[in-house]
């Protein structure tokens, strides 16, 4: 029996270290696996667990999920602040500024180093390159060769006004990605929720919404950004589009295959794109604060967000949930939140530079 007991434990042992080995693999960044991904464009960014970069390439209507690998050995309490961005972006690619667009930004909850999404050159011959500005504001152009990634197709995609529409924007919540794109189907606008590691994508959901603006049920218009947030404690998706109505779509009405409509809370504005929207809160208070096009920077107060009455008229200037405009934020292109206190903003100023600063919550 001793010599039984003698001969069973290094088994054990080993039986232990394959269990360890097999419920490690099932981390998230244990499924990516080394490569070199192409990318044909970068229209949207997202962060999800342990540091893993969403990427959406809308000209090739995928999906990269990208290890950055970002990992700070020391804890850095630095508020970037870039002067002149583009410039410094411009020399470090070897191009003048004005061959430069900005397509997107997403700051690492983990590190505090922001990640920038930009084309290089314009037209036919242009590529996407994936750059880094730590927090003391170096900057870095992110290696996409031989890293660990992983790769989904999204199907049946869809073509809008510009190439960038087939990817709108991403979020991560609860071990899965959302995706607003556009289709091919009868209902272009759609909503892809995508299990994470990635399994293939499926057909989505189709979202219509009543725009007042227009004055009409659209179905195939983009949503141009988006953020989770709980109402009533249950998962919604607050959805902005072209002349802007703020649209109220519950996570669990996301079904493969479906067909839903948004609740249009509030119409802010027509002429106007949304770039980019956050939620924060403030004095016990949440808050969205979206960026546009044409219409400054909005803060939006949430409360009474739960007791809001659809808008289902047409609505000659602005209805629904109230703003107001951030005016020292003029000029904002990009934004994202850096911490609790503070947002990331990418800002044209008066004499046309672009500049990288965070900024105190409003």
């Amino acid at each position: 029996m001793t010599g039984s007991r003698i001969h069973l434990a290094p088994l054990a042992l080993a039986a232990a270290f394959v269990l360890a080995g097999s419920l490690h693999a099932a981390g998230p960044r244990d499924s990516l696996k080394k490569g070199s991904p192409k990318l044909q464009s970068i229209s949207a960014l997202a962060f999800g667990p342990e540091g893993i970069l969403f990427i959406g390439d809308a000209r090739a209507a995928a999906i990269v999920a990208l290890d950055t690998q970002d990992y700070p050995e020391t804890a850095s309490t630095d508020l970037p602040k870039v002067e002149s961005l583009d410039e410094k972006i411009a020399s470090l690619l070897g191009i003048e500024a004005s061959q430069l667009v900005f397509n997107a930004l997403a700051v690492n909850p983990r590190s505090g180093n922001t990640y920038l999404g930009v084309t290089r050159g314009k037209g036919a011959g242009s590529t996407p390159v994936l750059l880094r500005v730590n927090r003391a504001g170096k900057l870095s152009e992110v290696a996409l060769k031989d890293v660990p990634f992983a790769h989904t197709a999204l199907p049946n995609p869809g073509k809008g006004r510009q190439p960038g529409d087939v990817i709108t924007h991403m979020a991560y919540l609860k071990g899965k990605l959302y995706v607003a794109c556009l289709s091919n189907e009868e209902f272009a606008s759609r909503f892809r929720v995508l299990s994470f590691p990635f399994k293939d994508a499926d057909k989505g959901t189709g979202v219509e919404i009543f725009h007042g603006s227009h004055n009409r049920v659209e179905t195939k218009s983009p949503i141009r950004t988006f953020v989770p947030y709980q109402v009533k404690g249950e998962e919604n998706i607050l959805a902005a589009y072209t002349c802007t109505p703020l649209v109220q779509i519950p996570v669990a009405s996301l079904k493969a295959g479906e067909k839903v409509r948004g609740k249009t809370i509030a119409e802010l504005g027509n002429h106007n794109r949304p770039l980019d929207m956050i939620v924060y809160q403030k004095d016990g208070k949440d808050y969205i604060l979206m960026a546009n096009s044409s219409r400054g920077v909005m803060k939006i107060p949430t409360e009474g967000i739960d007791k809001a009455e659809a808008i289902t008229k047409g609505v000659k200037e602005t209805a629904g949930l109230k703003y107001e405009t951030i005016k020292s934020l003029a000029g904002t292109e990009h934004l994202d939140a850096f911490d609790k206190d503070h947002a990331l903003v990418l800002i044209r100023t008066p004499d046309k530079k672009l500049n990288l600063q965070t900024i105190e919550m409003p």
